[in-house]
């Protein structure tokens, strides 16, 4: 059977953990080799059939391991269906026995190999290529990238075959990729399917078992972008008040800032908190209360023991909205430390944290890829090269839970680890961070643990940014996730 969207299974692998499943399936003698790549064209064929894509010319463009015995799999079912097939493949004198057993298969059908990639492609309706799987890393050599460059330069429609050829499966990277219309996965959901640039060349994302699922370990990495229904929010009693459904302190709005705390403040409140207040410089009263009257305020020029109280108010903390760099966000930081209120840290507050390191349990670290390179001391190219080794290295230095925010952001305790597929390049705008900050506080105040919530957060955050993002992407502000966030908390 096909799958796509929420039920695509939520257990997600690495490569190796899916070969290793696949060959205790063949040593228990139900299957072999060669069955499972006939199940796997199989599938590939039926998509089509089932997207009615398999009408027209349909190119198919293979490689020399497992992955192009699919596609030459698909494209003699192709033929035998009475398609217009034309089918280049990667030359190569040594070949795995399955790849040479499909391409038999296909010339025996009646099939040609095209000897120039050009002619395959040329007036093209239907691209299907296998040309790299799941045993790729690094950087695809120039025999592929040519024939990668000529795929997405096409104009066709174009299927790929278990994971977009240039994409790394085990963390969604790639400098140079197949962009696929679709892509058909097999056997196991790969964890690098749902993040990083996997998130930009997947596309419509479809998946099989080929009977792999009993033979498959217990997984500790799971995609959670379906289960806003099940993220376990409390339900709040009939009799409850505002101080019984979590109090929120947020700190940070340095000169010329306001808005940061502004924009976390009012998400604290539509994410269900029942208190917040907000600690900020004192000329920002009028800008945040204005706006939103049920944040309450404190006016912060140095910390005192007023502070101090509206921290050991707080059932939980967030800080560095806005914090900036200077005395005054260093000295409200070692305040808040000195609490031991659950607390998210994000912006600023990350970037103090990077200049002087300290790991405790009880906080959630929200960075995007810049604050994690500054917080690990390498290069954003090495946090996006593998972000789920990145989201490991800050958990062990810093402890607690980490939300590696991105085109499919982790997020992992230590033990857990959750990959949430969910949000849209609209989100790339000032803001949207705070937001998030203020849907976790706001979600650990009213109890869950800090783990569920960061997850849960981020779910709610990305799928907030989908439905507002039904006026366009470009031109969306924080502010329009708003009216969202209080539809998905109260449906949750």
């Amino acid at each position: 059977m096909l799958f796509k969207d929420e039920q695509l299974p939520k257990a997600l692998y690495r490569a190796q953990t899916v070969r290793e499943a696949e060959a205790s399936y063949i040593h228990s003698g139900e299957v072999g080799l060669f069955e499972l790549i006939e199940r796997a064209g199989q599938a590939a064929f039926d998509l089509l059939q089932q997207l009615q894509r398999s009408s027209g010319k349909v190119a198919v463009i293979a490689g020399y391991g497992n992955n192009g015995a699919d596609a030459y799999i698909c494209a003699t079912l192709l033929l035998e269906a009475g398609a217009n097939v034309a089918l280049f493949a990667i030359p190569r004198e040594e070949v795995g026995a399955g790849n040479v057993h499909a391409k038999a298969a296909f010339i025996t059908a009646g099939g040609c190999l095209s000897e120039n990639l050009g002619a395959a492609l040329d007036d093209a309706d239907v691209i299907v290529e296998g040309l790299l799987g799941t045993g790729f890393h690094g950087e695809v050599t120039a025999e592929f990238a040519e024939v990668i460059n000529a795929i997405n330069a096409h104009q066709a429609w174009t299927l790929s075959l278990d994971i977009p050829s240039g994409i790394a499966a085990d963390t969604g990277a790639g400098l140079l990729a197949i962009k696929a219309d679709a892509t058909l996965t097999f056997g196991a959901m790969k964890q690098g399917l749902i993040t990083a640039k996997a998130r930009d060349c997947v596309g419509q994302l479809w998946f099989t078992d080929l009977g792999l699922t009993p033979f498959l370990p217990a997984s500790n990495c799971f995609n959670i972008a379906y289960q806003q229904s099940d993220l376990g929010l409390p339900i709040r009693a009939k009799h409850s008040h505002k101080g019984s459904c979590g109090k929120v302190t947020v700190i940070g709005g340095d000169i010329g800032m306001a808005g940061a705390t502004r924009l976390a403040g009012e998400s604290c409140l539509r994410a269900g908190a029942g208190l917040v207040c907000v600690i900020s410089r004192p000329q920002h009263l009028v800008v945040i209360n204005s706006g939103r009257p049920e944040l309450m305020f404190w006016g912060c020029e140095l910390v005192d023991m007023e502070v101090y109280q509206r921290l050991g108010w707080a059932d939980v903390l967030l800080i560095g909205p806005g914090l900036g760099k200077q005395d005054w966000g260093y000295n409200l930081l070692k305040a808040t430390a000195l609490s031991d209120k659950p607390c998210v840290m994000d912006a600023d507050a990350l970037n103090l944290l990077a200049t002087e390191p300290a790991k405790q349990h009880n906080w959630v670290l929200t960075p995007h890829s810049g604050e994690a390179a500054r917080l690990l001391g390498v290069s954003v190219e090495q946090i996006e090269q593998d972000r789920f080794a990145a989201v490991r290295a800050l958990q062990q230095k810093f402890g607690g839970v980490i939300v590696l925010k991105g085109a499919g952001s982790i997020i992992y305790d230590g033990e857990r680890c959750h990959v949430a597929p969910v949000g849209n390049p609209g989100l790339a705008s000032g803001g949207s961070g705070d937001v998030l900050g203020g849907i976790i506080a706001a979600l650990m105040a009213q109890g869950m643990s800090n783990m569920d919530a960061a997850s849960a957060g981020v779910v709610i955050h990305g799928v907030a940014a989908d439905m507002a993002a039904k006026d366009g992407e470009r031109g969306m502000l924080a502010c329009d996730l708003f009216p969202f966030i209080r539809l998905l908390v109260d449906k949750i």
